[in-house]
């Protein structure tokens, strides 16, 4: 699908789930509506929002499901 509004998920797995990479300091809920739109796009339903700057990976990842 091309959209010339500059829109670029950073990994698709399988076709079935989309991986939005971050490094900031903490997810904002811009973070989680862009994956939203991603997943809206694609159609798919599961995404994973994934913020490297934190001391453990464990507490940035964030998991969203598109209804």
């Amino acid at each position: 699908m091309h959209l010339d509004c500059g829109y670029r998920l950073d990994l698709l797995v399988e076709d079935l789930v989309i991986v939005e990479l971050k490094a900031v300091e903490s997810l904002q809920p811009i973070h989680s509506a862009q994956l939203l739109t991603y997943l809206k796009l694609k159609k798919l339903w599961l995404g994973l929002l994934i913020n490297f700057n934190v001391p453990v990976l464990k507490q940035g990842i964030k998991r969203l499901v598109n209804n």
